[in-house]
């Protein structure tokens, strides 16, 4: 046997559920390990226990790392330097709650947010390592300095204790390896600095970076002459590659690769952000070159249905370039009573990004189009995504649509789909159809649309049908808010306010999860692959929390004390909160509650919206999942869903939504970060002012108020009269007779608003 071979025997061995431990001598002897291999096989067994694949009990024989608390996971580190490990899904440790492991500082082993890590599980009180540095906050005040023993340069701070609210609330452990370095793969985005240090008689100029992100507890430190000839000034906000990585010998060091420029100014950021969620703004000249070619392929009917004479057309908001839903709707008979054939159609964007070509991997890449403020980063180029594929009025094209059967209920029969040749007759806008359904004839766009008119009547029929079923069924539709940010020729913020959605917002919202929902279902029934929008239940841990919460609200929880947790349970919270005028807060502690939703190839259900069987199949100008689900469904529409090719259909499955769930939260991070920036730059001018504001989250070191327009501000705990303890149960902060809880209505004051760290701080003006 080789190394490999010897390693992957004794982990067959140790996991074997009959397996008693065995000396390492003994170990040798049961796998058949020559003598000459001795030396070599003892080393293996060093080389495994340092790697945490297998442990020692005090006997000194061979055990299994489960046995004796030694998993794998992921570390999400915090500002003041301890964190945690999420453990990989198929692993087990001895914790009844099977939940996060908590990680002191002086344990974290020099990890960093999101490195792989093997931890030791230690009894609460164990002395392992505590006598050892394991990494800490460098707090820069800008002017003083000192130097440790070991020679690294630390700036003069106040020590904070790290564990003070950590103790007796799950297991604790300590990081022994750290298997994976998330940044060899990304870089560090902050603000640039420079002090001088007195050494001896003379001064040397140091220079480090700030990191942006508070998970990084570490200053990056830079060569100052280098950082100069790149033209770098000192509040200048730039990237950095990491050269050097912690230890109790080195600081943390890097290369200064991007000058975004001064930090409090829009682009600076506004650039920044992007490098740090590594959205592409631009596609290289081969996939230019290859989805112009394929946009200029001719409409031909060539097998697919002729649907141009029926009365399709889409809704949309009045800037978007990019249509990739149509919508038809016929009244029909089902099972003798009244029913619908509701036609879903989409773009056929699998016909012009062929899978393995250019296009395919730039879009697989990008996962998804990024919306921003004042522009959007399309997943596809605009020849396709603002061309052939969009479903423009008035001109052919290329759709995959899917005619669900519903009876009068809503419940969905069956579901049709077929590749087709569609023209879309009008370009609906949301706005528009909205004051239509509400004012019929008698609207000023009734003219426009006086070719779907009658049809828009029956949809929104069904669309009040669909409704009532989504909320019999215990749909979870959560009271939140979406900003509205309106800018200046100059691109400056010049006004905020809250998103207002319509019933023609809501139908197509509705139409689309039934499409979604039998595409799914569709592609189950024939056991095919598909690329699965699963949500799971919320765990056990954040369950009781939000049951604390909502008793303290004065709600009544017994929906939520169930044996089996269902969606409707929540659904009934809404509504008891919507009655007692706390939808707001509910919803967003509720956010808070649920689980992220995420892409799967497996078969599972849909917790939020109660659905049994879900995947995205409406928006393939703008989601990767969704083209991957068409080509599924246009391999079995043409009968080549089988053998080798069903074999890489499943793979492509797997794959694509590994990559989906990926970019999806660097997308969604990149935009709520540009929002925040904006919002920001808009209350720079607002300083000194008051406004109405709710309390929208209360944490042990201050209160989130959040304005009418959205806007979130911070009011920290130093700033409140009195020493105020927290409540984490109820999450309420108070002092005496003086209490803020979520919900509260306050009045307050803008203090600052820090561009670069995009924080807007405000503080209780007394009453």
């Amino acid at each position: 046997m080789n190394i490999e071979e010897y390693s992957r025997k004794i982990e067959e061995i140790v996991s074997d559920n009959e397996y008693k431990p065995l000396r390492p001598e003994d170990m040798a002897e049961l796998i058949g390990v020559p003598a000459e291999d001795s030396a070599t096989f003892r080393e293996l067994v060093r080389e495994m226990v340092k790697a945490g694949d297998i442990s020692f009990t005090k006997r000194g024989k061979i055990i299994s790392s489960a046995a004796v608390g030694v998993i794998h996971g992921v570390f999400r580190g915090t500002s003041k330097g301890f964190g945690f490990v999420t453990p990989d899904t198929d692993q087990d440790y001895h914790s009844s709650r099977k939940e996060d492991i908590f990680i002191p500082a002086k344990k974290t082993f020099f990890a960093l947010d999101g490195d792989r890590v093997v931890v030791r599980i230690l009894d609460r009180g164990d002395g392992y390592f505590s006598r050892e540095k394991r990494g800490g906050k460098d707090h820069f005040d800008n002017s003083k300095f000192k130097r440790g023993k070991n020679g690294k340069l630390y700036p003069i701070h106040k020590e904070k204790d790290d564990s003070s609210s950590k103790k007796d609330k799950g297991p604790e452990g300590e990081i022994i390896r750290i298997s994976e370095r998330k940044l060899e793969k990304t870089n560090v985005i902050g603000i640039y600095y420079e002090i001088f240090e007195k050494r001896g008689k003379r001064y040397y100029k140091v220079g480090w970076v700030e990191p942006d992100s508070k998970k990084l507890p570490y200053s990056v430190f830079v060569n100052v002459e280098e950082a100069e000839g790149k033209g770098v000034k000192i509040g200048d906000k730039v990237e950095v590659r990491v050269t050097r990585f912690p230890s109790e010998k080195h600081d943390l060091s890097g290369e200064i690769l991007t000058n975004f420029g001064n930090a409090t100014s829009k682009s600076a950021n506004y650039a920044a952000i992007l490098a740090e969620n590594g959205i592409e703004t631009e596609f290289d000249q081969e996939v230019l070159a290859e989805a112009e070619a394929s946009s200029q392929r001719e409409i031909t009917l060539d097998g697919r249905r002729d649907l141009r004479d029926m009365v399709i057309f889409t809704i949309d908001s009045a800037d978007a370039k990019d249509l990739d839903d149509a919508i038809s709707l016929e009244k029909i008979s089902v099972n003798g009573g009244v029913g619908y054939r509701l036609g879903v159609h989409i773009a056929d964007v699998s016909e012009y990004v062929r899978e393995g070509s250019a296009i395919d991997k730039s879009a697989m890449s990008r996962g998804t189009s990024v919306y921003f403020t004042d522009k959007v980063v399309p997943m596809l180029p605009k020849s396709l995504s603002n061309g052939a594929c969009s479903l423009d009025g008035g001109v052919d094209r290329y759709a995959l649509s899917a005619f669900m059967t519903l009876d009068g209920d809503g419940s969905l029969i069956e579901t049709e789909l077929c590749e087709t040749v569609i023209r879309s007759c009008v370009r609906g806008v949301y706005s528009e159809v909205n004051d239509v359904l509400k004012k019929g004839t008698t609207s000023e766009f009734a003219e426009k649309y006086k070719p779907v008119l009658s049809v828009l009547g029956e949809m929104h029929e069904l669309y009040r049908i669909l409704k009532k079923r989504s909320e019999d069924r215990g749909a979870v539709e959560l009271d939140t808010e979406e900003a509205v940010i309106l800018l200046d020729s100059s691109g400056a913020p010049i006004d905020i306010r809250a998103r207002e959605r319509g019933d023609g917002e809501r139908m197509i919202e509705q139409f689309m999860l039934c499409a979604n929902e039998g595409v799914a279902t569709f592609l189950t029934n024939l056991s095919l692959p598909c690329v699965y929008r699963t949500h799971e239940p919320p765990s056990p841990e954040k369950l009781e929390s939000f049951i604390a919460f909502a008793v303290g609200l004065g709600l009544d929880v017994r929906p939520l004390r169930t044996k089996k947790l269902f969606p409707s349970a929540f659904a009934s919270m809404l509504s008891q909160g919507r009655r007692a005028g706390l939808s707001s807060v509910l919803s967003n502690v509720m956010l808070r509650t649920m689980m992220k939703a995420k892409y799967s190839p497996r078969p599972e259900s849909h917790f939020g919206l109660a659905i049994d069987l879900y995947c995205h199949f409406t928006s393939p100008i703008r989601r990767y999942p969704d083209l991957a689900v068409h080509r599924i469904v246009k391999a079995m529409l043409r009968g080549a869903a089988v053998g080798e090719k069903l074999t890489r259909l499943t793979s492509f499955a797997g794959e694509a939504a590994a990559f989906s769930s990926e970019n999806e939260l660097k997308a969604l991070a990149a935009e709520r970060e540009i929002d925040d920036l904006y919002k920001t730059i808009y209350m720079l001018d607002k300083v000194g002012e008051e406004f109405d504001a709710v309390i929208s989250s209360v944490t042990s070191f201050g209160l989130f108020v959040q304005l009418e327009n959205t806007i979130e501000g911070f009011v920290p705990i130093e700033t409140l009269d009195g020493r105020f303890t927290f409540d984490d149960r109820n999450f309420i902060l108070s002092y005496g007779r003086t209490s803020y809880r979520l919900g509260q209505s306050l009045r307050i004051r803008v203090v600052s608003a820090d561009v670069s760290a995009r924080k807007i701080n405000m503080e209780i003006v007394d009453e």
